[in-house]
């Protein structure tokens, strides 16, 4: 690789200021680092709270970028369990033994990525010259939202026959309401305000519910007068409601309200600050509820989501919306931002 040699990248430069730029290209460092060339990775739902936040500033650019797939370019003298051309997954967090998150993270909207811990951290799928692009997409789910969608059941502790309710229909929400299927839920509820999304929710066989035309906690209930026996939020801390503002805690409310006793809630949706919310904790013990709730390490789930694909029982692309170059991702940010894209996928030639 030429000394000083750069690559595109994309970057935030502050609140939807979103920029391509020339970065460097990386290196290894250590022995234990592969260097992957990227050939697709995926704008993030959690990537748009430090799209509003204001990441960044002119002339600080940040880098961005956490869901991704490639092949190996090179590798540490320490890696013993990889090779220079294998197809692998880059997870968004690094596997250095302790499921650290910090620095190190890789960073995916960009042609080359450096992993640390490579050995450990890359999850290696079974990609080959007539392996289809639809299959190849699949596996680049892996990395994130396919696990968090499939890992917040886990914190709700649901078991196969449970009805759930899921709620918000992004590209996390609609990956659990489908995990929620694969894995035998009776009924699925799916509760968002885009009608597009709920769109694509009900053609994978859950139920609709718009909160725009009446509260999602009656609906829901209309249907199952004791509640769901598991409730997860794939919002987080920026759920509207249904005036378009947004308000702190009313997912998880929903959540509680709609919940049968003895029923699990699940929370994967992102809270960041240090915003105060309200809940009845007395509500939440007089229904003997549980809730789990964390950041999701793909990593825990890798082998099974990667072999429910190559065996053709899962197929998560079916949320992509658009495919686009680099150079593009300004754009498509927005479009994003403004619900008019489900999921976007960059592709690198």
């Amino acid at each position: 690789m030429a000394l000083n040699a750069t690559m595109r990248g994309v970057v935030l430069l502050g609140a939807y200021n979103i920029s391509v730029t020339d970065l460097p290209m990386p290196v290894i460092q250590n022995t234990t680092d592969a260097i992957v060339r990227v050939t697709a990775s995926a704008i993030c739902g959690s990537d748009l709270h430090f799209y509003h936040d204001g990441l960044g500033a002119p002339g600080q650019a940040v880098p961005i970028g956490h869901e991704a797939i490639g092949y190996v370019e090179s590798i540490g003298d320490a890696v013993q369990f990889l090779q220079v051309g294998d197809y692998v997954v880059i997870p968004d967090n690094v596997d250095d033994g302790h499921f650290n998150f910090g620095p190190d993270l890789p960073i995916s909207y960009a042609e080359y990525v450096r992993v640390p811990f490579a050995d450990d951290t890359l999850i290696p799928v079974p990609v080959n010259s007539t392996t289809d692009a639809t299959t190849v997409m699949d596996y680049l789910f892996v990395s994130d939202i396919f696990a968090t969608g499939w890992t917040v059941l886990d914190f709700s502790g649901f078991e196969p026959g449970d009805t759930v309710a899921v709620f918000g229909a992004g590209p996390v929400g609609l990956l659990a309401a489908y995990s929620a299927m694969l894995r035998g839920a009776s009924k699925v509820y799916s509760v968002d305000h885009v009608q597009q999304r709920l769109d694509l929710a009900a053609s994978i066989g859950a139920i609709p519910i718009n909160f725009n035309e009446s509260d999602p906690v009656e609906q829901i209930l209309a249907y199952e007068p004791d509640g769901v026996t598991r409730s997860v939020d794939c919002v987080g801390y920026e759920a509207v409601n249904a005036q378009g503002e947004i308000e702190l805690g009313i997912v998880l409310r929903h959540m509680m309200g709609v919940t049968s006793d003895y029923g699990g809630i699940g929370v994967v949706g992102v809270y960041l600050g240090d915003g105060q919310l309200s809940m009845s904790m007395s509500q939440f013990w007089g229904k003997a509820l549980k809730m789990g709730s964390g950041i999701v390490l793909p990593l825990q789930h890798a082998t099974e989501l990667v072999q429910l694909i190559s065996s053709g029982r899962a197929s998560p692309s079916f949320i992509v919306s658009s495919t686009i170059g680099i150079e593009e991702a300004p754009e498509y940010y927005r479009r994003f931002d403004q619900h008019l894209e489900t999921k976007v996928v960059i592709q690198f030639p």
